[in-house]
């Protein structure tokens, strides 16, 4: 885990471009030499992306994606959930399979997609998100263990002014730790988009909510739990690296830090006992 900077790796995949004119072709073309070498007709494993205005975010996502190490065969399908931006040119360029999904959210962009994935695992990335090279075979080491639905792996934050690198490292060991206390119960809970996977025959079963709100994710994995365990990737090969944007929405990280150790504190309790069956599809966040 990086304390003090970023890895070199990431900073590979982090273009400067900030609109969908501004990437030269020469970019597309590295990507696409790297999708083509690794993507197969014939996956035993499909990731899907949603994304609504990535125009840039998704190069980045993808450009990682394109540098995976290994023999598992897999495609890319990438969800244009309505976006408004040039998304939909920027996926155009890209090798790789994309589909359009006008009803608003991830849960109906992904449910299209998993609808037509042909890999017969599915590993979930958010657009604008960066991958290790290892992502794909770590996710999967897991995954491919007897009774396993869903699994899930760890994130990390790259740094922005106001948020260094440093202090993003603790925020990280501290949601870590309450992570270890959800899995003991209420595993699904840790389930994100940024970083999951599952067998789809269970994700067919259980089925996406069918408009825009979030945790799509943690629903889908609450309903695959009579079919299988949920378990965490924990590999530090795994780990995904994504912007500070949602810490943003708090003001600072100090207010960030506070409103999560408190949320954390007053659920506590809750995450000790096993909830109780409900309709995820109709049931408020």
């Amino acid at each position: 885990m990086h304390f003090l900077k970023l890895p070199s790796w990431v900073k590979e995949h982090e273009y400067p471009y900030e609109k969908f004119e501004d990437i030269p072709k020469e970019v597309f073309a590295k990507i696409n030499a790297g999708l083509d070498q690794l993507q197969s007709k014939e996956p035993l494993m499909t990731i899907l992306i949603a994304a609504y205005n990535e125009e840039v975010n998704l190069l980045r996502c993808i450009s990682s994606l394109s540098r995976q190490q290994t023999n598992i065969p897999f495609d890319i399908i990438v969800i244009n959930n309505n976006s408004k931006d040039k998304t939909q040119e920027t996926i155009n360029k890209l090798h790789l399979k994309s589909m359009f999904q006008p009803i608003q959210g991830c849960g109906p962009a992904r449910q299209i997609g998993q609808e037509q994935a042909l890999g017969k695992y599915i590993l979930i990335a958010d657009a604008d998100c960066i991958y290790p090279s290892a992502w794909i075979n770590e996710m999967m080491k897991v995954l491919q263990r007897p009774n396993t639905a869903c699994v899930y792996g760890r994130y990390s934050f790259i740094e922005e002014p106001g948020y260094p690198r440093w202090q993003l490292f603790f925020f990280e060991k501290m949601k870590d730790l309450a992570a270890d206390i959800k899995q003991i119960k209420r595993p699904y809970l840790n389930v994100y988009g940024i970083s999951m996977g599952y067998v789809k025959e269970y994700g067919l079963k259980a089925g996406y909510i069918m408009h825009n709100t979030r945790g799509d994710d943690g629903r889908l994995a609450f309903d695959m739990m009579p079919y299988g365990k949920i378990r965490p990737v924990k590999s530090s090969q795994a780990r995904v690296w994504t912007g500070a944007r949602t810490l943003q929405r708090d003001g600072s990280l100090f207010n960030a830090l506070t409103k999560r150790i408190r949320t954390e504190a007053l659920s506590f309790p809750d995450n000790l006992t096993t909830h109780p069956p409900h309709d995820t599809k109709t049931s408020k966040n």
